[in-house]
């Protein structure tokens, strides 16, 4: 066994006469690609091979760092571009109900009726356009959604009926539904397995700078104006164009190009759907997002009908959300690379139901501040949490079906407003906030149940490896290494 130290926080170890592979530590990565190529250059029993042999060595290394080099700056591109097209979303769609009273003098149950078929119709079109993408690539189905939302921003902007704005919002809500799995999926595709929790909270921080960001620029450029809809349609469009024109340096992507070619389009589909893990992770992340995905929509009523100044409270309790996401994701991320993905998400969910406790027995800004707080902790763990567990059971050739069927749990923006508004308007906040907690206390459950699961029977799919750990997935395990 021919060992070699390239520096004091690295020693890789491989048999003789063959290639080692090596760790993408979160800290190391120079220093362990260093020592990748140095391990290259050491012959079975330690002394340096031939010249032709070494050379030839060293540029199999050098092109192994620079593929992986082209890894971490297309994630940053995948990144940035995310947090572009959020605030473009957010400076546009944030004013839709706006829009829709002031321009065609809709009442609030009709606004909400409208604005709620597009996120149904999307939540029942991103599964089947996850499957797509494991059969035609990421890259394609994703810049088809891009340039459709853009074309739907341009008609939104332009439109002068309800009719023709109600079918552009709908195409706009699809598109949004497909976006958020597929591109997930394309980070995992990229990503190198030990990272992707880093750069998973790395887009996360990203999407929320957009929310924070875009309503702003919304608002000084004047709320639901054409002009915005315009800016952020030529976004869109500018981002689809440079996913078109970016290779994809995704590793042996021709082989599982070749797996996925030979899988029905459906039947990538009905394999996700047939997994037990991933229907609990499904009904757990359905109750989860009722619990955060619109809070809004339902801790707004409730200040401003029972606190004292609620509205202001409001306001403050919004920025406290965003101040929060972006000064503890990091530290949250390295809690989830300690502790594991369903100890982080089940965490998260105890903070929750804290938080929802909190806003229950809240009478001032200050308990309020601090509910808020514990809340949007849980939220920071739970989000990078639950897409590591997905992450964790699919692979690269049915990867896009396991985001998209889990995208269906989107449906719980549609129930939280829904029976959070109706709890509180027949038993007041208790009902409302102890619905919430309960939701969050049986997705932990849910979550737990589903990771102990057996996978269902694979024997007819392609896999890297038959080995129960490959079955397992690290990141169910938890298996991170150390920040």
């Amino acid at each position: 066994m021919a060992v070699y130290r390239a520096a004091p926080l690295v020693a890789l170890r491989f048999p003789p006469g063959k290639r080692t592979t090596w760790l993408y530590s979160a800290k190391q990565d120079s220093v362990s690609l260093i020592s990748h190529i140095a391990n290259l250059c050491v012959s079975s029993d330690g002394e340096m091979g031939s010249s032709a042999k070494t050379a030839a060595l060293l540029s199999t290394a050098l092109g192994d760092m620079r593929h992986h080099k082209q890894r971490l700056h297309y994630l940053l591109f995948l990144i940035a571009g995310s947090g572009l097209v959020t605030t473009a979303r957010a400076m546009t769609l944030s004013f839709l109900a706006i829009k829709l009273q002031q321009s065609f003098g809709l009442g609030p149950a009709m606004i909400g009726a409208l604005l709620g078929v597009g996120p149904l119709a999307g939540a029942v079109a991103a599964p089947f356009a996850g499957s797509l993408s494991d059969r035609v690539g990421r890259k394609a189905v994703l810049t088809l959604t891009l340039l459709s939302m853009a074309l739907a921003l341009i008609g939104m902007g332009l439109a002068e009926t309800v009719l023709a704005f109600c079918i552009a919002q709908i195409i706009a809500a699809v598109a949004l539904a497909i976006y958020e799995p597929i591109s997930r999926a394309l980070m995992s595709d990229v990503c190198p397995e030990v990272l992707r929790l880093k750069y998973f909270s790395w887009r996360y921080t990203a999407t929320n700078v957009g929310w924070a960001v875009g309503p702003l620029m919304g608002i000084a450029a004047g709320a639901a104006s054409t002009t915005l809809f315009v800016i952020a349609s030529v976004v869109y469009a500018m981002f689809a164009l440079a996913l078109h024109l970016l290779h994809v340096p995704v590793h042996d992507s021709g082989d599982i190009s070749k797996a996925s070619a030979s899988v029905p389009l459906l039947e990538g589909l009905r394999a996700a759907i047939r997994d037990p893990r991933l229907a609990f992770f499904v009904g757990g992340g359905t109750l989860l997002i009722a619990v955060y995905g619109q809070w809004s929509a339902t801790l707004a009523p409730y200040l401003t009908g029972n606190v004292a100044g609620g509205m202001e409270i409001y306001a403050y309790l919004v920025s406290i959300n965003g101040a929060v996401v972006l000064i503890g994701n990091s530290f949250a991320r390295r809690f989830i690379e300690r502790a594991g993905a369903l100890n982080g998400l089940v965490i998260g969910c105890i903070l929750f139901a804290f938080g929802e406790i909190g806003f229950l027995g809240a009478t001032g800004f200050w308990a309020l501040a601090v509910s808020m707080v514990v809340f949007t902790i849980g939220e920071i763990l739970v989000v990078p949490s639950e897409y590591m567990l997905v992450d964790g059971i699919s692979n690269n050739w049915n990867r896009g079906s396991y985001f998209g069927a889990h995208s269906f749990s989107t449906i719980g923006n549609f129930i939280g407003p829904t029976l959070g508004g109706f709890m509180l308007g027949a038993f007041g906040g208790p009902g409302m906030f102890l619905l919430f907690a309960g939701f969050a206390a049986i997705s932990a459950v849910l979550f737990a149940i589903g990771t102990r699961m057996p996978p269902p029977n694979t024997a007819a799919q392609p896999s890297s490896t038959g080995s129960p750990e490959a079955a397992i997935g690290p990141n169910l395990r938890g298996a991170y290494l150390p920040a």
